[in-house]
């Protein structure tokens, strides 16, 4: 057998579908680009017939990114099939993915459809999608629900018609890990032809079991795992593709496989999803959580001072979080902020390194010291900015116990500076009115959060927030400043700014 596993990652499909997450296509590119930098084998780009917007984003990434193979999803018929290679076949190395359900289950209540309807309507979807490309993925959804023997009959006609890849999924994340290793044993034992493909699994998290499932699954002979930054996803999320790579490097001694994952981009893939989505990492999430690599226990902090290893199995840049002493203060100049950057693996243009650095210098006079952390936030902040329709010019807030809160706004639009004040229920409601009233938009606050970036009374705040229009799409929006009150109005003025880039991207187009 093969030791090397093929990394699916399936963030901007699956992951895109945690509740209350939505990404615009620049958004996607970024996550896209971001992937590739990390070295994952697929990027599952989409599923092109859901949306408008997914046909666009599959498009865009499959014309833009590159030295990946890019997938589109399908249902099996010819009409996704259609859409689907309309999306990829700009891509270097295009996949299409289309799928039907095997349970008897699904076939009974959901397809309507008997077991040989379905055997045959798999393989003439895969046969249809050949003609396009000869990288096609079959997935049996609600797989380990199903006949064990159906199933294995499913999957060889699907190799006959010409599959790749096959994708045992465990979809409703119902598995335990020795069942599931069993079961694609079963399946590699029992499958005419399974020797020619590469068979795949994709678990889901309702029992906290998809990173242990998937290991049980690689240890039976499966080589793709398919998985989502940070494990978002539908419900529980998706098995956590850093956990899942940060298992086969550390535990190699046991698993004996490889990746071509480079492991130093995985803290920055961790943030940037995490920043786009609004989706906040625990704490305690493994490889990636704040807590991680901290050492709280004063036995442990001893031990670690002594010799790392007592207590960490892996060094933490190895994932890419750095820790160095290096500060910059206001007396920093422009070559020591670009080498820091470079060091922390941002590569701007000059462009927007002046304005990061213009951001730098005025924190700089409000903050002594500026960590790699500070440093992250700003940057993260002027790259990701969309082209800003109003920006903030300044605000005035008065609050408190016996007064009602009252917001001024002064923003400005092509130069021109437009002002308002309003009440609210707390400052940052009268904020958000003050805005709406500028702009003439009456939106929703769905929900709003703020993290301190680094420790200290001079921290900055990171406000994430999310809006919606009409109910139906919610933007993120994030603002940094050392400044809660301030930082809230950056970031309803970034989410703004994308609903009104979003409507004017949109007119024109149909919404089905």
């Amino acid at each position: 057998m093969s030791k090397r596993v093929y990394i699916f990652d399936t963030t901007l499909r699956d992951g895109e579908q945690s509740p209350g997450v939505s990404l615009n296509t620049a958004e996607k590119l970024q996550i896209a680009r971001q992937l590739a930098c990390l070295g994952v084998d697929i990027i599952e780009a989409g599923f092109p017939i859901a949306s408008p917007g997914d046909l666009q984003a599959v498009t865009a990434i499959a014309r833009e990114v590159k030295g990946v193979t890019v997938a589109g999803l399908a249902r099996a018929n010819q009409q996704d099939i259609d859409v689907a290679w309309q999306a990829l076949k700009q891509a270097e190395q295009p996949r299409i993915h289309t799928f039907i359900a095997t349970s008897d289950i699904h076939l009974q209540y959901k397809l309507r459809m008997n077991r040989q309807e379905v055997l045959e309507a798999a393989a003439a979807a895969v046969a249809y999608a050949r003609r396009f490309t000869s990288d096609v993925e079959f997935s049996a959804e609600d797989a380990s629900r199903s006949d064990k023997d159906y199933l294995c009959r499913v999957l060889e006609a699907v190799i006959a018609a010409g599959a790749r890849v096959v994708n045992i999924p465990d979809t409703v994340g119902y598995a335990v890990p020795g069942e599931y290793a069993d079961f694609i044993g079963y399946i590699m034992e029992n499958t005419r032809g399974i020797e020619k493909v590469i068979v795949s699994v994709h678990c889901h998290d309702d029992l906290g079991l998809a990173v242990a499932n998937t290991l049980a699954a690689l240890g039976a002979g499966a080589r793709q795992v398919e998985c989502t930054i940070n494990g978002i996803g539908e419900r529980a999320g998706n098995a956590s593709l850093e956990e899942i790579v940060m298992a086969l490097h550390t535990r190699r001694d046991q698993l004996g496989l490889e990746t071509a994952i480079n492991t130093r981009e995985i803290y920055r893939t961790s943030r940037l999803v995490s920043t786009l989505t609004g989706m906040v990492i625990q704490p305690n999430k493994a490889i990636v959580g704040k807590n991680a690599f901290a050492h709280e226990s004063g036995i442990h902090q001893d031990g670690v001072l002594k010799e790392r290893t007592t207590y960490e199995i892996m060094k933490p840049e190895t994932v890419g979080i750095s820790h160095s002493n290096l500060v910059l203060g206001k007396h920093s100049g422009r070559h020591a902020f670009k080498e820091r950057l470079t060091q922390l693996g941002y590569v701007l243009t000059e462009e927007e390194l002046a304005k990061a650095f213009t951001s730098f210098k005025n924190l700089a006079d409000r903050k002594k010291e500026i960590t790699d952390h500070d440093l992250e936030a700003i940057v993260e902040e002027e790259i990701r900015q969309v082209p800003p329709v109003y920006t903030l010019d300044y605000l005035h807030i008065s609050t408190g116990s016996t007064v009602v809160p009252t917001a001024t706004v002064g923003l400005l639009k092509e130069g021109q500076r437009l002002e308002e004040a309003a009440c609210g229920n707390g400052p940052v409601d009268a904020i958000c009115r003050a805005i709406d009233k500028v702009t003439g938009l009456s939106c929703t606050l769905v929900n709003w959060g703020i993290r301190a970036v680094t420790s200290g009374k001079d921290a900055i705040g990171e406000v994430t927030l999310k809006i919606t229009l009409d109910g139906e799409k919610v933007v993120v929006g994030r603002g940094i400043s050392t400044d809660v009150l301030e930082a809230s109005a950056r970031a309803y003025l970034n989410a703004v700014n994308k609903l009104l880039k979003e409507g004017e991207n949109n007119h024109g187009h149909d919404h089905h």
